[in-house]
């Protein structure tokens, strides 16, 4: 029976996890203006610098199992949320591993709703308090869109279906920041109201692992790519 890798949740009966490797799609011109920019609309694509985020996020999926993280199968699946960045992110992931990228609505981006598009000032000037509730409370949503608590609710499943396909090998999922930090929290069993606290940068790697019984490992969030 193989010992389990140094720092690893500790399984002595051998059973193998699935591993899902989460990246953060690369800047678009909403990301570098500080607007927020959900579910609702499909673009904006990357920008130039993005799209140089999005080959070095590639790259770094690639070394998982080969020269990072050697204790993981390397990855061999991409599994992209529909919008236009994260799809761009996908296929550069896709080219660099050679893997045929598919999309799951599931995967979108949270739901800002009447703040699609606005910066936090500018969701203060019009709803006072407003943003920080959302970010705070988990259960609270701005004016037609989703709360953290409706978002995990609608994430979970996807991640479990991307599990259940490798159950035991490595499978890349493309997405977004409040997407991300969804899937991490539930992972680790923290309640939505912590979820916020959680740091994503574009084109970072976090990695989970999924046995089969249930038991789960975050193994790691946030990992920058553009060192």
């Amino acid at each position: 029976m193989p010992a389990p890798a140094s720092g690893a949740l500790a399984r002595y009966d051998g059973a193998v996890p699935a591993t899902v490797v989460l990246v953060r799609h690369g800047v678009t011109p909403l990301t570098e203006a500080g607007a927020l920019s959900g579910g609702d609309v499909v673009g904006p694509p990357l920008t130039t610098l993005g799209r140089r985020q999005a080959a070095q996020a590639a790259d770094a999926v690639f070394r998982v199992g080969k020269d990072r993280w050697t204790d993981l199968p390397r990855a061999d699946a991409v599994v992209s949320s529909p919008m236009t960045r994260a799809q761009e992110t996908g296929a550069a992931i896709g080219r660099r591993i050679g893997a045929h990228v598919r999309t799951d609505d599931r995967l979108a981006e949270v739901r800002f709703g009447a703040w699609e598009g606005l910066t936090p000032v500018e969701v203060a000037e019009r709803w006072p308090g407003d943003l920080s509730r959302w970010v705070r409370e988990g259960t609270f949503a701005p004016p037609g869109g989703e709360s953290y608590a409706t978002l995990g609710e609608r994430v979970r499943p996807a991640l479990d279906d991307v599990a259940a396909a490798r159950p035991t090998g490595t499978s890349v999922v493309v997405a977004h920041a409040a997407v991300i930090r969804a899937l991490v929290g539930g992972t680790l069993g923290a309640p939505p109201t912590s979820w916020g606290r959680l740091r994503i940068p574009p084109c970072s790697l976090s990695i989970l692992r999924l046995w089969p019984d249930g038991e789960r490992e975050v193994s790691v969030v946030g990992f920058p790519t553009d060192a």
